[in-house]
């Protein structure tokens, strides 16, 4: 699935979408790839996930937003009086629809994830196997990682 067909629909069913900061959605979009992976065998996108500083994160995302004139970037803050990015949709035109397979595995991670504040959300995210099983600076191959997750908790399984 195109990064900004996926953005697009997660704006349009994300409850309260003017708070979905950047930094949130960047990692919506990681935790769908890993559901997806964990699922299929394949990530909803192309992404080549990276574990930066700031867990997965790419800029691929915002450049392809960015160069996208039907989406803009608006800077505001938070209530805590930081800045945050929001996506915004300005011309919803153009895009594709996710499949039933897609649109199941992103409403799933929405309605988890969708009531967290910061911190809670976080934590799952840094809880993920992909995340906890590899070093900082490393490429996240999800595909792989999910195989390498379920054959740990097959052989758990069977201890």
């Amino acid at each position: 699935m195109k990064i900004v067909d996926l953005v697009r629909y997660i704006l349009n069913v994300y409850p309260h979408a003017n708070e979905l900061s950047k930094a949130r959605l960047n990692k919506i979009i990681y935790l769908i790839d890993w559901k997806s992976a964990l699922e299929h065998e394949k990530q909803l996108t192309q992404i080549d996930w990276k574990f930066n500083h700031y867990g997965p994160y790419v800029n691929i995302i915002e450049e392809t937003i960015l160069s996208d004139d039907r989406f803009n970037i608006k800077s505001t803050t938070n209530i805590y009086g930081n800045e945050k990015n929001i996506i915004e949709i300005i011309q919803d035109k153009d895009f594709s629809e996710p499949t039933e397979k897609e649109q199941e595995i992103i409403d799933f991670v929405i309605e988890k994830t969708r009531k967290f504040y910061w911190d809670k959300f976080i934590n799952l995210v840094y809880s993920t196997y992909p995340i906890i099983s590899q070093e900082k600076g490393s490429q996240l191959n999800l595909v792989e990682l999910a195989k390498e997750y379920k054959q740990i908790k097959k052989s758990e399984e069977n201890s």
